[in-house]
C-alpha cells in the first residue's frame, strides 16, 4: 500500500499553511490604537552677555566733483592719523575702565566717497561735492553687565562717532535651548497622562517623537546713539527676558486599562 499523499491531499495542504500565513499576517499588520499630543513651552531667560557696538571716523576736506577729481594724499594721510589717533585713545579708555585687551575687537579701516551738495551756480544747478570719509568699527565683548554703564561711559568719553547698539546674548545658548526642549517635552507627557487618565485608557511605548518648533535662541538688539547716552549719563540699563520657544509632537501606544 502507498502512503504517498495525493495531489488532491498536497494542494489542500497548500491551501491549509496559505490561508494560516494570511491570518497570521492580518492579525501582525493589525494597526494598534495610539495617542498623539503636541505640545509648546516658553523659557523666559536673562542674558548675562553683552556685545557693544561703536564706530569712529574722520572725514577728507570736501572738494568740487570734477571728471578729473582725484583724492588728495596728503588729505587721505591727515584724516587716517586722526582716526587712527583718537582710536588708539579708545583702545587705551576702554582697558583703563577694567576691560581686557582680548575683548575689545577693533574692525577693519573702510573707506568710502560722500557726496554732498554745494553752491548753486548761475544756472541754477547745484555743485557736486565729494569729501572721503574713513571709519574703524569696534566691538567691545562685556561678561559682566553691571559694568555695562561704565564701558558706556567710557565709549563716549573717548568721543566715538557712533554707538549702535548694544546686543544682549548667553554665555552657553545650548544649555537654554535643551532646557526650552525639556519643558515641551515634560509638557507633552504630561497632557498625554491626563488625557489616558480622563478617557480610561493606560499609555504603553512611545512610538514616534518630532520637533514641531526646534528652539532657537536670538541675541536682543537694544538700539541707543551716543548723543542720548551723552544727555543721560545715570540711565539704567536693563536686559529684560527674552523667550525661547520648543514645540514638540509625541505618539504613544494606547491599550484599555485592566
Amino acid at each position: 500500500m502507498s502512503l504517498s499523499p495525493s495531489p488532491r491531499q498536497l494542494l489542500l495542504g497548500a491551501v491549509l499553511v496559505a490561508t494560516s500565513l494570511i491570518a497570521i499576517t492580518t492579525l501582525a499588520e493589525e494597526p494598534r490604537s495610539r495617542l498623539d499630543v503636541q505640545a509648546e513651552a516658553q523659557l523666559d531667560v536673562i542674558p548675562d552677555r553683552a556685545t557693544l557696538s561703536a564706530r569712529l571716523w574722520e572725514r577728507t576736506p570736501a572738494i568740487a566733483q570734477r571728471d578729473d577729481t582725484t583724492n588728495d594724499p596728503d588729505a587721505l594721510r591727515e584724516a587716517r592719523d586722526r582716526l587712527e589717533t583718537r582710536a588708539a585713545t579708545l583702545l587705551r579708555t576702554l582697558e583703563e575702565a577694567g576691560l581686557e585687551r582680548e575683548a575689545i575687537g577693533a574692525g577693519s579701516l573702510n573707506v568710502q566717497p560722500e557726496y554732498l551738495p554745494g553752491e548753486r551756480r548761475g544756472d541754477d544747478e547745484r555743485e557736486t561735492l565729494v569729501r572721503t570719509r574713513l571709519e574703524r568699527p569696534f566691538r567691545v565683548e562685556v561678561e559682566d553687565l553691571e559694568r555695562l554703564p561704565l564701558l558706556l561711559d567710557a565709549l563716549t568719553e573717548a568721543g566715538v562717532d557712533a554707538l549702535d547698539g548694544v546686543t544682549y546674548d548667553l554665555a552657553d545658548r545650548d544649555a537654554a535651548t535643551d532646557e526650552a526642549l525639556v519643558q515641551a517635552l515634560e509638557r507633552a507627557r504630561r497632557k498625554a497622562e491626563l488625557m489616558a487618565e480622563t478617557l480610561g485608557v493606560s499609555l504603553g511605548a512611545v512610538t514616534g517623537i518630532a520637533e514641531t518648533r526646534p528652539p532657537v535662541y536670538a541675541p536682543r538688539m537694544m538700539a541707543m546713539s551716543a548723543d542720548a547716552r551723552e544727555s543721560a549719563p545715570q540711565a539704567e540699563y536693563r536686559p529684560g527676558t527674552i523667550t525661547i520657544e520648543a514645540g514638540v509632537s509625541v505618539s504613544w501606544e494606547i491599550e484599555p486599562q485592566p
